[in-house]
C-alpha cells in the first residue's frame, strides 16, 4: 500500500466522501487544499492565476511579531505558536537567519519596551520546547533573543566578517561595521525570526498537490457565479477555463480563500462582509559589493511618516529585498481601502489593479526601488552602491474589520457550509485549515478525525526533499520574472 493510500484509509470518511470548494489558490487555500487532501477529502481548487501562491511579497516568517510594535502580546504569542507549526509542514522554506532591531535616534521608541515582549516570547517557545522538543525550529529557546549594547556592538566591529556564521555574534558583525552606532538607542535586539521563501513554499504546494489525487487543481480558472442549493447541501460553482468555456459542479462545502478580493467572492455568495484591503510593495534590489551573510535589519520608524520603518531582507548572491513603509516606497497613498454597504469588497483605485495585472512602467520601479535604496542607505550607507534587482514583489493584503494593525486572524463562518479564509500573514495558514477540518466534523460531513503530529498530518508534503522544492522555487520565480536568488535557501 502506497503512502498516500495509507494515509487516505486511516482518515475514515461517509461511504460517499465529500468534495471540499476553495477558490483561490494563494497561501491560504492551497494550504487547506492540501491539508484535507492529505487527509483523503475530495478538493476542487480555483486559482484564476496560472500557478499557485503567486499573491502578497511573503519574505518573513513573523515567529512572534517583532516587526510590530503595535499589535498586542496575544497575536505575537498567537504569530510564535503558529510559525512553529509552519516550519513544522514546510520544513525546507525557511531562510535561516536571525533579525536585529534598532531603533534610531529620532524614533519615539525605546528599546527597553521591547523587552517585556521578548522574554514572554522566549518563555513561550521554552513551554512549547519543553511539550514537545519537535518544536525546536527556531533554535535554542535560550537563544531566542540577545541585547547588544552599545560596548558589545563596538568590539564586533573590529572583527572580520565571517563566511559561514553560526553564533549570534558572528551574525551581527556585519551590520556593527555598517552602521552609524551615533544614530541608534541601546540595546539593539537579535531575534530568531528567520526569512519564510515565498518561491519554495509555491513550490512545496504545487508538488504536493500534484501527488495528491484527492485534489484537482484548477488553474486559470475564474470562478462567475455561485448558488447555495436549496436544501443547504451545499454550492454550485460556476467557472470560466482558460479557454473560456464554462463548468459548473456542484460542491459540498465552500471555502472562500480569495486573498484580497475575498470580498468579491462573498458578493458572488450574497454573504455582507466588512474588510479591508491594503496595496504594498516591495522591492528588489542587488548589492554587488556585499562581502557578508547579512541578518535581516529592522529600523524601526512612525509609519506612513517619512521616517517609516526600514526593513532589509537578505538572499543569496547579494540580493536584498527592501521595505520602507512610507507613502513613497512600499506604502501608496490612498492604498488602504474599505468595503461599504454595497459590497464585501474594499475598492482599490485602478492604477492599483493594474499593478496587480503585474503592469509597472520601468519608470515607477526604478523611481520606488531608487527611494528604497536610499532610505536604507541612511542607516547603512554603503547601501547606496546597491542597484535596482529586478520588479517589485507587490500584492494587495485583506485585513478583516476595521483594525488596520491587526496581523493575527485566520477564519471567519457566515453559512453553516461557508468558511472564509481571512489570513493577515502566510503562517495563520494552517490555523484555518484546522478550523475548517473541524468545522467539517462538527457539521458530521467528515468523521472527527484522530489527533496527529504536524507531520503525519503532511505525510506527502513530508516526503518532498529540498532539492526538488529548490529546483522547483527557481523555475517559478524565472517564470514570474524574478532573480533565480530570491528561491535559493540562504547558504544552499
Amino acid at each position: 500500500m502506497n503512502l498516500i493510500e495509507s494515509k487516505t484509509t486511516s482518515f475514515p470518511l461517509s461511504d460517499s466522501p465529500i468534495t471540499v470548494g476553495i477558490i483561490g489558490g494563494g497561501i491560504a487555500g492551497s494550504t487547506i487544499a492540501l491539508r484535507l487532501a492529505e487527509q483523503g477529502i475530495n478538493v476542487q481548487l480555483f486559482e484564476e492565476g496560472k500557478s499557485l501562491v503567486n499573491g502578497p511579497p511573503i519574505c518573513h516568517l513573523h515567529a512572534g511579531g517583532n516587526l510590530y510594535r503595535e499589535i498586542s502580546d496575544q497575536q505575537c504569542v498567537t504569530l510564535l505558536k503558529q510559525s512553529i507549526d509552519t516550519l513544522r509542514v514546510y520544513q525546507h522554506t525557511s531562510n535561516i537567519r536571525p533579525t536585529v532591531i534598532a531603533i534610531p535616534h529620532n524614533d519615539a521608541g525605546d528599546p527597553h519596551d521591547l523587552l517585556p515582549r521578548l522574554a514572554l516570547l522566549q518563555q513561550t517557545y521554552q513551554t512549547l520546547v519543553a511539550n514537545d522538543p519537535k518544536n525546536k525550529v527556531l533554535g535554542e529557546p535560550n537563544d531566542y533573543f540577545k541585547l547588544y549594547q552599545r560596548s558589545d556592538v563596538e568590539r564586533l566591529a573590529l572583527q572580520d566578517n565571517p563566511q559561514h556564521p553560526l553564533t549570534p555574534d558572528q551574525w551581527m558583525i556585519p551590520v556593527a561595521k555598517s552602521i552609524n552606532l551615533d544614530q541608534f538607542k541601546y540595546p539593539l535586539v537579535m531575534v530568531q525570526e528567520y526569512g519564510l521563501s515565498v518561491f519554495r513554499i509555491a513550490a512545496t504546494l504545487t508538488l504536493a498537490l500534484n501527488k495528491l489525487p484527492q485534489c484537482h487543481v484548477n488553474t486559470s480558472a475564474k470562478v462567475t457565479a455561485l448558488a447555495e442549493s436549496e436544501q443547504g447541501t451545499g454550492w454550485q460553482v460556476s467557472y470560466q477555463d482558460a479557454t473560456n468555456h464554462r463548468h459548473q459542479l456542484h460542491v459540498d462545502y465552500l471555502v472562500n480563500a480569495g486573498g484580497y478580493r475575498t470580498g468579491t467572492i462573498d458578493d458572488l455568495a450574497h454573504i455582507p462582509r466588512q474588510r479591508m484591503v491594503e496595496f504594498k510593495a516591495a522591492y528588489v534590489t542587488h548589492w554587488a559589493q556585499c562581502d557578508a551573510q547579512w541578518p535581516e535589519v529592522i529600523f524601526h520608524g512612525e509609519r506612513g511618516t517619512p521616517n517609516g520603518m526600514a526593513q532589509l531582507t537578505p538572499y543569496p548572491d547579494g540580493f536584498f529585498q527592501l521595505h520602507g513603509m512610507t507613502q513613497d516606497i512600499t506604502l501608496f497613498e490612498n492604498g488602504l481601502v474599505s468595503s461599504d454597504a454595497n459590497s464585501a469588497q474594499p475598492q482599490l483605485d485602478p492604477s492599483f489593479k493594474t499593478k496587480l495585472q503585474q503592469h509597472w512602467s520601468q519608470q515607477e520601479i526604478e523611481q520606488r526601488t531608487q527611494r528604497a535604496i536610499n532610505h536604507m542607505a541612511q542607516f547603512v550607507d554603503k547601501f547606496e552602491q546597491a542597484t535596482v534587482g529586478g520588479k517589485p514583489l507587490f500584492g494587495a493584503q485583506q485585513i478583516p474589520g476595521d483594525d488596520p494593525t491587526l496581523r493575527a486572524a485566520d477564519v471567519s463562518y457566515s453559512h453553516q457550509r461557508y468558511a472564509r479564509s481571512e489570513i493577515v500573514k502566510a503562517s495563520s495558514a494552517l490555523s484555518v485549515a484546522d478550523a475548517i477540518i473541524d468545522q467539517l466534523a462538527t457539521l458530521h460531513l467528515i468523521t472527527k478525525p484522530v489527533p496527529q503530529t504536524r507531520e503525519n498530518e503532511f505525510p506527502v508534503a513530508q516526503q518532498l526533499s529540498l532539492d526538488e522544492i529548490v529546483s522547483c522555487a527557481e523555475q517559478l520565480a524565472v517564470e514570474r520574472g524574478f532573480p533565480m536568488s530570491l528561491a535559493r535557501p540562504i547558504g544552499h
